[in-house]
């Protein structure tokens, strides 16, 4: 059985409805995997933690676990660089880094966490962003756990030089997607979930329908004229 439901082409964008461990193997690799996988917050029943922020998700059954080690072994051969948010829920499936990425979200104490934490598998130092969670919340939240733009924009200018190419194989509402328009990338994200892909695909459209101006482009190859 087929396990991709739905595939969109926008622009540069292939995005496939489908679970991600079914449909990542028959793809090839990318250059690169950025996601950010759930973290299996929304146990917090069951772990008597509502004193730290945690509350259930109103999406039945949403989160209740973080992806199992054979889902990172899939995501780890995807690509030649990764970056994984939530890296900090994931570092006994995760080899040793000395590159992290964090968000601060410049509010100490307000619930959850003060800091969001990213996996790098590539060498470099640690390197941070200050956003505010308000101004975050500005971009329009429709997905639990929605990154803001901005992180997710610098997420991208943190990969090795060279990366034309990424994967979100937890697109949700496709924020990934929208960075990846706007720094100019070929890109594919995998959703499970057919209500957050087709959020995903309206807003990767109205990406490509206001471009922005400051994005420089790769030029298209120029044939030369022969002699």
């Amino acid at each position: 059985m087929n396990p991709i439901k739905r595939t969109e082409v926008i622009g540069d964008c292939t995005l496939y409805l489908g679970d991600c461990l079914s449909i990542l193997p028959l793809l090839g690799k990318v250059d690169a995997v950025v996601t950010d996988p759930p973290y299996g917050i929304n146990a917090a029943r069951d772990r008597n933690s509502e004193k730290w922020g945690w509350r259930d998700f109103p999406v039945t059954g949403w989160d209740k676990e973080r992806p199992s080690p054979e889902a990172f072994k899939t995501l780890l051969q995807a690509a030649e660089h990764h970056i994984i948010w939530g890296g900090n829920y994931f570092s006994d499936l995760l080899p040793a880094s000395d590159k992290w990425l964090v968000w601060d979200k410049c509010q100490s104490d307000f619930s959850l966490a003060d800091v969001e934490l990213a996996w790098c598998s590539f060498k470099g130092a640690a390197r941070r962003i200050n956003y505010p969670r308000s101004k975050a919340l500005q971009d329009g939240k429709v997905h639990h756990t929605q990154k803001a733009l901005e992180v997710m924009e610098w997420s991208l200018a943190q990969l090795p030089s060279g990366v034309a190419s990424v994967c979100d194989p937890y697109l949700g509402s496709g924020t990934t997607g929208v960075a990846s328009v706007k720094r100019g990338l070929r890109f594919i994200g995998v959703e499970a979930n057919e209500h957050y892909f087709d959020i995903a695909c309206e807003r990767i459209r109205k990406a490509y329908a206001q471009p922005d101006m400051f994005v420089q482009r790769a030029p298209e190859p120029v044939q030369e004229a022969l002699l």
